[in-house]
C-alpha cells in the first residue's frame, strides 16, 4: 500500500462540508475511536465528562486567530487579497504572506490606506511584503478579516447561506495568544459550561502555544509523503505545563492532546524518556503513519481535509486502517466534516 492516504479521496466529503459551527458549541458529535478493539461509539461533545475522569488530563493550545486576511488591490483596480502569514521584522513592517498574482516590485494598496510593496518571492511559496505603515495587532483589528479556509466560503456560496458571526465562532473561548492565521479547531467544542463538568468529574487541564501558520494547512502533495516538508511554526510550553504534565504521567495518568497543534507541541518538547521540556521554539514535525508518539495517550482532533497534515498526524495516532474505517462511518452517519465540524476522540 502507498504510504499516501489516497483511499480519504474517494470519500463523498463535499456534501458534508460544515459551513458554520454547531450551536452551541458542545451539541456538536463526537466519533469515539477506540484502538485497543477497533469499536466505534456515537456520542456528542456535551458527553464528554461521562467518558473521562481525574486520571484524564486535556492539553489546548490558547492562540488566538488574528484577523490575517487583508483586502487590497493592484494599481489597474484588480481585487487582490493578502494572507499575513507572520511578521519578519520587530516593526511590524516587513511580513511574509500568501497572495495570488503578485510580481516583485508590485505595490497593492491594503485596508486602511497602507501600501504594500512585494519584495520577494520565496522558496516556499508566500512573498515577502514591506508595508508603508505598521501592521500590528491593533491594525489587523481595525482592517483584517476574519482567515477562513476556502472551503467554508464556497460551502456559503454554493448553498447561498449566511455568514455567522464568524470573529467570534472562529476562536476558541479560552484563546489568549494572537498569533495565528487558522484556528485550533478541536478546541471549538469546549464551552466554559462543559470546563465546569469536566472539572466536576476531576478532569484536569493545562495549555500550551502554537501559533498555527501555513504548516499545518499546506497540504501534501508529494507522491511520497515522507518528501514533504513541514514549515514550522511557533510553539511555547510554560513551565507550570511541563511540571504538570510529568507530574501526571509520573502518577500513571493519561495526558489528552487536544488538537494536531498541541499534539506537535507536546511532541517537540518531549524528549525520548518522555519527559516534557519547558521552553519556546519551532515545531517543524510531519508525523505521519510509523511515528512513535511520546506523550499523550488519546487524542481529540476533527474530521480532516483529506490531503492534509493534520490527517496524517490523526492516521498515525489511530493507525490507517481504522482511521478509515472511522471517516467512512462518519461520512455514513452524516458527519459534519473540517473546521466547523464535528469532532472525534481517539482512545
Amino acid at each position: 500500500m502507498s504510504e499516501a492516504l489516497t483511499e480519504f479521496e474517494a470519500l463523498e466529503i463535499e456534501p458534508l462540508i460544515a459551513d458554520r459551527p454547531a450551536e452551541p458549541r458542545d451539541s456538536s458529535r463526537l466519533l469515539a475511536v477506540n484502538r485497543s478493539d477497533g469499536s466505534l461509539t456515537h456520542l456528542r461533545f456535551r458527553d464528554l465528562p461521562s467518558r473521562l475522569g481525574p486520571s484524564d488530563l486535556l492539553v489546548l493550545n490558547r492562540s488566538k486567530v488574528w484577523k490575517a486576511r487583508l483586502a487590497a488591490a493592484k494599481p489597474t483596480g484588480g481585487k487582490s487579497e493578502i494572507l499575513l502569514m507572520a511578521p519578519s521584522t520587530a516593526d511590524g513592517l516587513t511580513w511574509t504572506g500568501l497572495c495570488r498574482k503578485v510580481l516583485p516590485g508590485q505595490f497593492l494598496e491594503c485596508a486602511g490606506g497602507a501600501k504594500a510593496e512585494c519584495l520577494a518571492r520565496n522558496a516556499d511559496g508566500s512573498y515577502s511584503f514591506r508595508f508603508s505603515t505598521p501592521v500590528d495587532e491593533a491594525y489587523l483589528l481595525a482592517n483584517g478579516a476574519v482567515p477562513l479556509p476556502q472551503y467554508i466560503l464556497n460551502a456559503r456560496k454554493r448553498r447561498g447561506a449566511e455568514a455567522p458571526a464568524d470573529e467570534e465562532k472562529y476562536q476558541t473561548v479560552y484563546a489568549a495568544e494572537a498569533g495565528s492565521i487558522a484556528a485550533h479547531t478541536a478546541g471549538f467544542h469546549f464551552t466554559p459550561d462543559l470546563f465546569e463538568r469536566l472539572a466536576a468529574a476531576g478532569v484536569k487541564k493545562t495549555f500550551v502555544t502554537l501559533h498555527i501558520g501555513w504548516g499545518t494547512f499546506k497540504p501534501v502533495r508529494a507522491e511520497d509523503p515522507a518528501a514533504h516538508v513541514m514549515m514550522e511554526e511557533t510553539c511555547f510550553v510554560p513551565e507550570e505545563t511541563a511540571a504538570l504534565v510529568n507530574a501526571h504521567r509520573a502518577a500513571g495518568g493519561r495526558v489528552i492532546a487536544v488538537g494536531t497543534s498541541s499534539m506537535r507541541t507536546l511532541e517537540t518538547f518531549t524528549g525520548e524518556d518522555g519527559t516534557l521540556k519547558a521552553g519556546s521554539g519551532k515545531a517543524g514535525l510531519f508525523i505521519r503513519p510509523g511515528y512513535r508518539f511520546k506523550s499523550a495517550g488519546a487524542f481529540i482532533t476533527n474530521l480532516h481535509v483529506p490531503d492534509s497534515a493534520p490527517l496524517y498526524m490523526t492516521a498515525a495516532f489511530a493507525g490507517r486502517d481504522l482511521l478509515f474505517k472511522a471517516y467512512s462511518e462518519a461520512v455514513k452517519e452524516k458527519y459534519r466534516f473540517y473546521s466547523y465540524g464535528d469532532s472525534m476522540i481517539v482512545l
